[in-house]
């Protein structure tokens, strides 16, 4: 018997709340399937099966928080006969009584508690980001009292577009400063940085958009993704994680981008199996991850298999970011916005367009060569970009 646990999506996670089974005892999945909705604080997030199987038994009952690791379902293998023993799995205890919720007539009703929210589909989510309603002020009349795109539709016909809960923000915040303070005292951190001609790139990212639909046009990050994919598998020392046991490669190179949200809060999901993947494949699976991060509709694999992460702060007028790692990864890599500096070019000084680019690096697991080496190819990948 298999047994499907609540996964960690973050090196901040310690627990989630179910909203939602999408399967049901009987029900055949396949490696892959999204088979439950979890909430955390984050967003909800869909959540994958990694075992083919028939689901034999629902352990946690949607509505309550699990501790990551908590055997969430039992599903029995395909080798395995159908009537199989069980393991015993104690339950959880049930959850709190959530307290009566009204349809509210304007938004300046204080929010209730962060543990006492109700349960949301990301669908109802995306809804009430749309029709901008405080989810927080919806009567939530689905199973177990969840929030259906019914409820939120019905409350934004009933009440003023109310202001964004900060609820989830501050959980996010808290969640996040309590991560990166973790990892910012036990990672001792490398940094480097070197300064890159993007000017090449530049030039043939022009020439390559003026041949094609504005709707088909690159963006200089998709660029930046696939440079950071491509030095990664120059030196693989940077793409992995520490663990207990010491320094382990990643299996494939899954690229975490830094993504903000809206009202604030940031997340880095996980662009799959880069290398494998054209410029046009890498640009519309990044528009579709941000589109899908700001929608709260994300998997879990998205959340937890970034093998390496790459922040972009450029839009922002930054030059040069030194980011902190995100643990278990063992480097992240920021990149700077474009400016425009005097450069030597056989032999003349002339005006190019150039970024900085740094890489904080687990010194544990990587080391100065390693970390100069990946700059490196990272510079090279972007002087000839008709190759990525």
């Amino acid at each position: 018997m298999i047994e499907f646990r609540m996964p960690t999506l973050g090196a901040d996670m310690e627990a989630g709340t179910l909203v939602e089974w999408l399967k049901k005892p009987g029900d055949a999945v396949a490696r892959g399937d999204i088979v439950a909705v979890v909430d955390t604080e984050k967003g909800a997030i869909e959540i994958e099966v990694f075992d083919a199987g028939v689901i034999e038994r629902l352990v946690v009952e949607p509505g309550q928080k699990t501790p990551v690791g908590t055997v969430l379902a039992l599903i029995r293998s395909p080798e395995e006969p159908t009537g199989a023993t069980l393991k015993a799995v104690p339950p959880l205890p049930p959850p709190a009584a959530a307290p009566e919720r009204a349809i509210a007539a304007s938004s300046t009703a204080p929010p209730p508690a962060a543990a006492a929210r109700a349960r949301v589909s990301p669908a109802a989510r995306k809804a009430a980001e749309q029709l901008h309603v405080n989810l927080e002020a919806v009567e939530g009349r689905g199973p177990g009292g969840s929030i259906t795109v019914a409820d939120v539709e019905r409350a934004a016909s009933l009440a003023k577009p109310a202001a964004a809960t900060p609820d989830r923000l501050s959980g996010m915040r808290a969640a996040m400063a309590a991560a990166m303070a973790h990892a910012k005292r036990e990672i001792p951190h490398l940094y480097v940085s070197t300064t890159v001609d993007l000017t090449p790139s530049l030039m043939w990212l022009k020439d390559e958009n003026q041949r094609r639909p504005v709707t088909e046009r690159l963006l200089p990050v998709v660029m930046f993704i696939k440079a950071v994919a491509r030095a990664c598998t120059e030196v693989p020392a940077v793409n992995g994680f520490w663990t207990d046991h010491g320094s382990v490669q990643g299996t494939g190179v899954h690229v975490g981008c830094a993504i903000a949200l809206r009202g604030g809060g940031l997340v880095a999901p996980a662009l799959h199996d880069v290398p494998q993947k054209n410029l046009d494949t890498v640009a519309r699976e990044f528009a579709d991850l941000v589109t899908r991060t700001r929608a709260g509709t994300l998997r879990s694999s998205e959340m937890s298999d970034a093998t390496i992460t790459l922040t972009n702060l450029g839009d922002l007028g930054v030059e040069s970011a030194y980011a902190i790692i995100y643990p278990p990864q063992v480097a992240i890599v920021g990149v700077g916005r474009i400016v425009e500096r005097p450069w030597v070019v056989d032999g003349r000084i002339e005006p190019r367009s150039v970024i900085t680019v740094s890489m904080s690096a687990d010194h544990r697991a990587v080391d100065g060569r390693s970390a100069g080496s990946f700059l490196t190819a990272f510079d090279r990948a972007l002087q000839a970009p008709d190759k990525l």
